[in-house]
């Protein structure tokens, strides 16, 4: 059985870190079981944790004119699910919820950002790592967008 700092470097948001990192980053860490349905967080709540989904499926959602939520992307294994808690105000500014049963490493915010404090080396390979991580977000809801809403006129 796996160590959780062996689970945190098979992520790829994780992969190449000095095994010293990945022993601090373990210890903000503990598994955690969702059932599906059940949300991870919701926007606007206090962005206290970040996730690595073991196995299942999360999706990211808004809220929308009309009813229910619209899914931004749907994330796996391997992926990371939060960034928020890495930027002041430190609120989450989309729903996360479980769509089957997800097993996840769950991550102590106020922990992690305590760590990188301490070793701004650490902080800065973190943040590298996760705005990779956003960028990729970003393009796929992009491309979300240009699907509902039709390319521009030229």
């Amino acid at each position: 059985m796996k160590g959780l700092d062996e689970l945190i470097a098979d992520a790829q948001v994780f992969a190449g870190l000095e095994p010293r990192w990945l022993e601090l980053i373990a210890g903000c860490a503990g598994n955690e079981h969702v059932r599906g349905g059940a949300f991870l967080f919701q926007e606007r709540q206090p962005a206290e944790r970040s996730f690595l989904i073991r196995h299942g499926a999360v999706a990211l959602e808004v809220h929308a004119p009309g009813p229910g939520s619209r899914v931004i992307e749907t994330l796996g294994e391997g992926e990371v699910v939060g960034w928020s808690w890495l930027f002041q105000p430190y609120r989450w500014q989309f729903d996360a919820r479980a769509t089957e049963p997800t097993r996840l490493v769950a991550f102590d915010a106020a922990c992690l950002r305590g760590k990188c404090d301490a070793d701004h080396e650490l902080g800065y390979q973190l943040m590298q790592r996760f705005a990779s991580a956003m960028l990729e977000r970003l393009q796929a809801a992009r491309l979300q967008l240009l699907d509902v809403y039709g390319r521009a006129p030229a």
